[in-house]
């Protein structure tokens, strides 16, 4: 395809966006853009959280992962699997119950102020890096596939794109992102389940011969048992893979926002259990085309992209998808579901990251009724231009995006974690102004373990276990800080926080 046909098709991609934007964001209220008035159809939800739960790091780097672990990655997803029931049966009807916007207001009434700015902060710099480096992942596919070759500099690939997304998001927020996420979801995976089938005509194979060729088998492996210090060991990979989804997930206002706007705690669980059931499916489509592509490479010599002299796998996709003469369907559709994947992640987490800092820092439900919606914009604006500043500082980072991001996560999520699990599992009160102090150690002392030398912990390495290990250090920190004091009952907190939700727009 030509640079000239993809801006066209991407133009008419975003008119879409922006023609829902119009018809979801007339009601343009604080209400609807934090919790789209508790009216949105589970049904929606569920299917649009796959996309925001996928978003471009699956669409390209997932399947680029086949190259160095085959489908070792399907541990991790049985683990996500088991997280959201977790999610469904023990954090929802909390988060119900209490009635809240933000779900670290929680924080401030089991614990205190510090708790709940230092469980909102987290969030922040948790969502701001995960959004950025999925941002990062797909402009710089956009700028390889077209933006290069028309000389327009990386850092303007940027700008143009979290722009875009800021224009179809200002009015209507989570209430537009649930329409915009299901038409995204549906592109995206349009675009992969064509890329299967395409990819197989060209091998002479079905979709069943394909899954039993030999080809497959040499790298179809799921289960790695066998050796224990290896980041693909099953258990690894299972348990982080359960806590990974309770901490990105459960703990995540990004997500959780999606789940709130459903019209009661029966939908969200609804919507919580379909989706887990979806995702692992969806994942394995992922991995498959991950081994198609390697497949293909290896038949007819497709070289692995460089990128300032270093193989990219991220980039495999986009290379046949545009230029290994498979068609134009396939040309169109990958550039429609890169986008997708892209932005709908990127759209919730810019929603996410205006309805935190205004009402965890910035106390918007509290303020007279005339300064709220102008301050939403506001910081609308100003979470837009941060996220810019982040993605093209992210370009200058190396090493594989996935790993970047979950290994990330592990250490920014982990006080997250800590935190909510003493606050449910306990009914010990904490001194809360040392809360802060907890959470930097453990962060501290987890990064220090990671960085042990072999003669200490041997050719041991770490995965995505280290959440599990930086939450629980969290949790025997907040003892150590704790009283005996009872907690306020749930029916305390529920009052506090139905009074301050009544301020809402």
């Amino acid at each position: 395809m030509s640079p000239t046909s993809i801006l066209l098709l991407i133009a008419a991609y975003f008119g879409v966006l922006v023609l829902i934007s119009y018809f979801t964001g007339k009601e343009d209220t604080n209400a609807a853009f934090f919790k789209a008035n508790k009216s949105a159809p589970w049904y929606l939800v569920a299917f649009g959280m796959i996309g925001a739960s996928l978003s471009g790091v699956t669409f390209i780097s997932v399947p680029g992962l086949i190259g160095g672990q085959e489908f070792a990655y399907m541990q991790g997803v049985l683990g996500f699997f088991v997280g959201y029931f977790v999610i469904a049966f023990v954090l929802l009807p909390l988060y119900y119950r209490l009635n809240i916007t933000s779900i670290y207001q929680y924080l401030e009434q089991r614990f205190g102020i510090v708790s709940y700015k230092t469980g909102a902060f987290f969030f922040l710099l948790s969502r701001v890096t995960g959004a950025s480096f999925r941002l990062f992942l797909v402009a710089l596919a956009m700028q390889y596939i077209v933006f290069e070759e028309m000389g327009v500099p990386f850092w303007l690939t940027v700008v143009i794109s979290i722009l875009l997304i800021w224009i179809y998001t200002f009015k209507g927020g989570i209430k537009t992102i649930i329409w915009t996420d299901t038409l995204q979801t549906l592109a995206m995976l349009s675009a992969v389940g064509l890329a299967i089938f395409l990819i197989n005509q060209k091998l002479d194979w079905s979709y069943m011969e394909f899954l039993n060729s030999e080809s497959f088998a040499e790298k179809g492996q799921i289960f790695f048992f066998d050796d224990v210090n290896s980041k693909e060991y099953f258990w690894k990979y299972f348990l982080g893979g359960i806590f990974i989804t309770i901490a990105m997930t459960g703990l995540d206002q990004d997500m959780m926002q999606k789940n709130l706007t459903c019209k009661s705690e029966k939908d969200a669980k609804k919507n919580m259990i379909s989706m887990s059931v979806l995702l692992v499916i969806v994942n394995f489509a992922f991995l498959s085309l991950g081994a198609l592509l390697f497949i293909y490479s290896e038949k007819f010599g497709v070289d692995i992209p460089l990128v300032d002299g270093r193989e990219r796998t991220d980039l495999l996709f986009p290379e046949i998808a545009m230029n290994q003469g498979l068609g134009k369907p396939l040309a169109v559709i990958f550039i429609i579901g890169l986008m997708a994947a892209a932005y709908s992640s990127a759209d919730s987490a810019l929603t996410s990251l205006t309805t935190s800092f205004s009402v965890d820092f910035l106390n918007i439900e509290k303020r007279p009724q005339a300064e709220q919606k102008p301050l939403r914009k506001k910081v609308h604006i100003g979470v837009s231009i941060v996220l810019v500043i982040v993605v093209i500082i992210f370009n200058m980072l190396d090493g594989s995006v996935v790993s970047n991001l979950f290994k990330f996560a592990t250490f920014t999520y982990g006080p997250l974690l800590g935190l909510f699990a003493f606050g449910i599992l306990t009914k010990r009160h904490i001194r809360d102004r040392y809360a802060w102090i907890v959470a930097l150690l453990s962060i501290t002392i987890s990064f220090g373990i990671t960085l042990l030398p072999e003669s200490v912990i041997g050719a041991y390495q770490f995965h995505w276990e280290i959440l599990i290990l930086n939450g629980f250090i969290t949790f025997i920190g907040l003892l150590l800080i704790s009283t005996k004091t009872n907690m306020k009952s749930e029916r305390e907190i529920s009052k506090i926080l139905k009074d301050d939700s009544k301020k809402i727009a």
